[in-house]
């Protein structure tokens, strides 16, 4: 994974539990370096270290952690410069993640080594939609869940949303069902 996501976490963790509970973390996970570099690529087990470490240190659960930094993650990327890009790609919660594709293909052009997930939409209603998420990583569903939120609060809707679909369950992908009323 790409330094930025390694940053946000520690960012996440620095400004709502302090710089103490960030070296904490870090030293239970074992991972020695001092900055993470948004443009570098880093291996995908120093996250689930930060990950696993974090849930010990805070007495929170792995998913709890990833569904928060989902939160997290999108007001993150927007201040880190990516907000433009993400207001081109919806003006509604629905357009925008009909648009996660594109967005990551844009995005790509920065990071070369990028391996994004895929989302796909469908059974799409007034209020509702399927949201289908395919991912080569492993861990990081709960995120999704935190993802949708963060994106309902940037399009001020009210979102509620449910995995009925787990590739840990056997599934060939995971599914969520999005419901959401514009405020």
């Amino acid at each position: 994974m790409y330094g930025l996501v390694n940053k946000a976490i520690q960012d996440m963790v620095c400004s709502r539990f302090g710089e103490e509970t960030w070296k904490k973390i870090k030293h239970t996970a074992e991972v020695d370096e001092d900055v993470f570099l948004s443009m570098e690529g880093y291996p995908d087990d120093i996250t689930h270290k930060l990950v696993k470490a974090a849930s010990v240190v805070l007495s929170l659960p792995a998913s709890q952690i990833m569904q928060a930094f989902g939160e997290f993650w999108v007001q993150y990327t927007a201040q880190e410069g990516y907000g433009e890009m993400m207001d081109m790609s919806g003006d509604t919660l629905p357009e925008f993640l009909e648009n996660l594709d594109n967005l990551h293909a844009h995005v790509g052009v920065s990071f070369p080594k990028l391996q994004p997930p895929s989302f796909e939409c469908s059974d799409i209603e007034e209020n509702s939609l399927s949201l289908h998420y395919r991912s080569n990583r492993e861990g990081l569903t709960p995120m999704i869940l935190g993802l949708v939120k963060g994106l309902g609060s940037k399009f001020d809707t009210e979102v509620y949303i449910t995995q009925t679909q787990s590739r840990d369950e056997g599934a060939e992908h995971d599914e969520f069902l999005v419901i959401y009323k514009p405020n």
